[in-house]
């Protein structure tokens, strides 16, 4: 019995090492075509037992992953053969050079099509006008440090905050130009943030905005869209639908705007911490010194103002035109003869007047 063991535990040792072979060495009857730059590994070769491979069951999948596997052991054996290096020094990762790729792969879409350019790349290119982009630091010979260019912190300090302002040509010698840069400096701080508020305003505009449901006019359509449409365009109307037909088995309650959704109150018994943390909030801005901002009211306001000023002063200007076009200039020669024309029937009128009077005295 010891040297049925024995021989049965050879055997067994010869087929792992037969096994542990046969994982690396593959033998194919026509070699493959590689595409290293690819990782790709062309079959020439007839499938083995191709008679299986026609039906479908374990045996099919047995064959198929076999062959794929044979198929990736060639192709990382070439892999292998190729000259390699440590990445990062001599405890990286051994990196392999892949040559170029020999088959051109297709494109799962087309290549998008080029740009037209814009009026003014076509003028820059007329002109011969290069693109130069400015790099966000540069050196700063007072501090002798790399700095932004902009922004906080850039080089060349604050113009307001310098010892020495250079007073500019056709300035007034007698004005304080630090009070000048620390004014333009407040102005430029005070139109960011409103731009700021500007496009907060915007986007939470946009964000309570709800957007319609799109309504398409071509197709087949369900009934449901159908109902949509038709309860959308009843609504439409200024007596919100109620004096429109009714459509076949259509409810005669006249449809509503929000589309039969309730209010929802908070409940006079419910979640007490809720209710607390709210009354402490209300609490909490009814005690502050500085009031809350309400952003959105505020930036309107804003916008209505410089509106109403636009509005002025275009009505100025308009005003002043029709002013200067409503003048006419008299002429001396016609107004000369108009009011000698005018004139003379008026003395002989005096004239007449005059003699007729003493006639009837003297008698």
């Amino acid at each position: 019995m010891a040297a049925v063991r024995v021989e049965a535990v050879l055997a067994a040792a010869e087929e792992q090492e037969a096994e542990k072979r046969r994982s690396i060495t593959v033998e194919k009857e026509l070699e493959l075509e590689y595409d290293l730059g690819n990782l790709l590994a062309v079959d020439r070769n007839p499938p083995p037992a191709a008679a299986a491979l026609r039906g479908a069951g374990p045996r099919r999948e047995a064959l198929l992953q076999a062959l794929a596997r044979d198929n990736t052991q060639l192709l990382v054996s070439r892999l292998w053969e190729l000259p390699a290096e440590r990445a990062g020094g001599a405890g990286g990762p051994l990196v392999a050079q892949l040559p170029e790729p020999t088959f051109r792969l297709p494109r799962e879409k087309p290549p998008p099509k080029p740009r037209p350019p814009t009026r003014w790349e076509q003028f820059a290119r007329l002109k011969g006008i290069r693109r130069k982009k400015k790099t966000s630091l540069v050196w700063d010979e007072q501090a002798k440090e790399w700095r932004r260019r902009w922004g906080y912190r850039r080089a060349g300090g604050d113009p307001s905050r310098a010892w020495l302002a250079e007073v500019p040509a056709g300035a007034d010698p007698e004005e304080d130009q630090f009070a000048r840069l620390r004014r333009e400096k407040r102005e430029r701080v005070a139109r960011n943030e409103l731009n700021r508020l500007r496009n907060l305003a915007r986007a939470h505009r946009a964000g309570s905005a709800v957007p319609a449901a799109p309504l398409h006019p071509t197709g087949h359509q369900d009934r449901d869209e159908l109902r949509r449409v038709a309860r959308v365009a009843r609504v439409s109307t200024a007596s919100l639908g109620r004096f429109q037909p009714r459509l076949p088995k259509e409810s005669a309650e006249p449809p509503s705007r929000s589309a039969g959704k309730k209010r929802r109150f908070e409940p006079l018994l419910g979640n007490l911490a809720a209710e607390r943390s709210r009354q402490l909030e209300l609490l909490r801005d009814m005690g502050r010194k500085k009031p809350v901002l309400d952003i959105t009211r505020a930036v309107n306001k804003q916008l209505r103002q410089e509106e109403a000023e636009a509005a002025a002063a275009n009505k100025g200007k308009k005003q002043s035109k029709r002013g200067k076009r409503g003048r006419r200039q008299q002429r001396p020669g016609r107004s000369g003869k108009k009011s000698g024309a005018r004139r003379q029937p008026q003395q002989q009128k005096a004239a007449g007047g005059g003699t007729g009077g003493g006639r009837r005295k003297k008698a």
